[in-house]
């Protein structure tokens, strides 16, 4: 994978974890967070949890969009063309 496609991942993905991430804790309080019912977290390091949660899940769609891009010289015979 090519520098270039890292930086097409990544900083797509970036941006959304953190609109995501300020979407969400804008809704919920991290101290009302309960992990298995009683595991209760600071709130930095539940911010930091979900927007690296936001920011891998943002990372696997956009490697899916570049995986299933088709390749330069690559023809597909079903192929529609408008």
């Amino acid at each position: 994978m090519k520098l270039r496609s890292l930086m097409w991942i990544l900083w797509p993905s970036f941006l959304m974890a953190g609109v995501g991430s300020a979407f969400v804790f804008a809704l919920i309080d991290p101290l009302d967070v309960a992990i298995f019912g009683y595991i209760q977290l600071e709130r930095e390091a539940l911010y930091a949890a979900g927007f690296f949660f936001f920011w891998f899940i943002g990372s696997m769609s956009s490697l899916l969009s570049i995986y299933i891009f088709p390749k330069p010289g690559e023809s597909n015979e079903n192929d529609i063309s408008f």
